[in-house]
């Protein structure tokens, strides 16, 4: 329930941020009016999250027993790398966020034609993205966690950052966002760790994966997965009592590279920068001839 209510809490978060950015920039200038073109767009992307996570869900139902597991690894594979590129976008992106978003907005608005559906298609890929990467990171916790707490949690994170969210964009709140980035980010890490784990003993379950699967140690005797502190540990960082040398190589490889890239100057694409030479151009304030 833990994992699912972080994570939740901080997509919801990013998604509400950009979102009361772009309405307080629309407020600010004067084009109120626009609002109904951000709902539609908040809309469209949850619509298309759910559809996405509803197919996937039902398909992945139908499959036998070996397809589901290397269902399941795969779509690890793809919550880690998804989970990954959120962290360290958002480390590169969260200082500079509002000042990109206000930037693509005026040059929407200063183009002349279309505003609606450029207005629509800005929120569109904003909340989608967030929606889209909680459904791939959810679908693999589902899949890996037996807990009937988990969708609640994620309720509950989602409906916390909707509270959190609107206080921020009514200015009642003052949130150290970096610091909460931060250290939310360290955790996904770690959690992303165990879901890269788990990936590969589902790798080994659907019959892809045989290699270096000698136990490494078995704790099964001191810190069982039925107690209550294994099923925690298990729950949110992937803990298993005897895991194999390939399970333990994937756990703490991707921990050293993930911090290797967290430290490192390595630049992360995002929704709003644009550094070419013509967008540069195009930010530029025109002088009146005299």
């Amino acid at each position: 329930m833990l994992i699912p209510f972080l994570i939740m809490l901080r997509e919801g978060l990013e998604a509400a941020l950009v979102v009361g950015i772009i309405a307080s920039y629309l407020h600010q200038t004067g084009r109120g009016a626009w609002m109904p073109a951000v709902w539609i767009g908040i809309f469209l992307a949850a619509a298309l999250a759910l559809f996405v996570g509803a197919g996937l869900q039902f398909a992945s139902a139908e499959f036998p027993q070996r397809q589901q597991e290397l269902f399941e690894a795969v779509v690890g594979f793809l919550a880690v790398g998804v989970l990954t590129w959120m962290v360290l976008w958002m480390r590169r992106a969260a200082r500079d966020i509002r000042h990109d978003l206000t930037r693509a907005l005026d040059q929407t608005f200063r183009s002349g034609r279309r505003h609606t559906y450029a207005l629509i298609g800005m929120v569109f890929l904003a909340v989608a993205r967030e929606g889209l990467e909680s459904i791939f990171f959810l679908l693999a916790v589902f899949q890996q966690s037996q807990s009937t707490h988990a969708p609640l949690g994620a309720l509950l994170g989602l409906g916390v950052a909707m509270i959190l969210g609107l206080a921020l964009y009514r200015g009642s709140l003052r949130l150290p966002l970096g610091h909460f980035f931060r250290a939310t980010g360290l955790f996904i890490l770690l959690v992303a760790a165990g879901l890269l784990s788990g990936s590969v003993r589902a790798l080994h379950e659907a019959g892809v994966w045989n290699h270096a699967q000698q136990v490494v140690f078995d704790l099964s005797d001191r810190l069982p997965l039925d107690t209550p502190l294994g099923s925690l540990f298990a729950g949110i960082f992937g803990y298993q009592p005897a895991p194999t040398l390939s399970e333990v190589v994937a756990y703490v490889g991707y921990l050293l590279i993930a911090v290797v890239l967290l430290n490192s100057n390595v630049r992360i694409p995002g929704l709003w920068r644009r550094r070419s030479a013509s967008s540069a151009m195009t930010t530029q304030p025109r002088h009146k001839r005299a």
